[in-house]
């Protein structure tokens, strides 16, 4: 498991750059031509951390607001979901690792009980619940 967590991380922090270009043809919910972004790994990581303590959005609305802040209309879902899984599975590994809960991406803020991602997840989903619990996200 050591060796797939050194290759989650390296991916996350990969170098790559977002992509702004039209929408080939009409595929996940994005029709032909829209303005599209193809984000790196990294910035959806960095949007992410920037999403404050207590606070949640979906991914539909992480894609909304990546796509808004590069002059998009859409965001691609397809990559947005590797990102997304990658981003989490790299945080629980670094977790493992050692790293303090408050240094590593919180992923919880963005993935809930009903995300689709969060089914795909090689750990336990109950390490992002938890967060979510500690932080009062799913407080009714």
């Amino acid at each position: 498991m050591a060796k797939a967590a050194k290759n989650l991380n390296k991916k996350l922090n990969s170098v790559g750059v977002p992509v702004v270009k039209p929408v080939p043809i009409n595929i996940a919910g994005m029709k032909k031509g829209q303005v599209m972004l193809i984000p790196a790994p990294k910035l959806v990581d960095q949007f992410i951390r920037k999403i404050p303590k207590g606070k949640s959005i979906d991914v539909k609305a992480l894609r909304a607001n990546l796509a808004a802040s590069h002059d998009a209309e859409v965001t691609c879902p397809i990559t947005m979901g590797f990102h997304v899984r990658t981003i989490a599975e790299a945080a629980y590994e670094s977790f493992n690792a050692g790293t303090p809960i408050n240094k590593i991406t919180p992923i919880w803020r963005v993935l809930d009980a009903d995300s689709p991602t969060i089914k795909k997840l090689s750990f336990d989903p109950e390490f992002i619940l938890a967060q979510r619990r500690e932080e009062g996200i799913d407080e009714l």
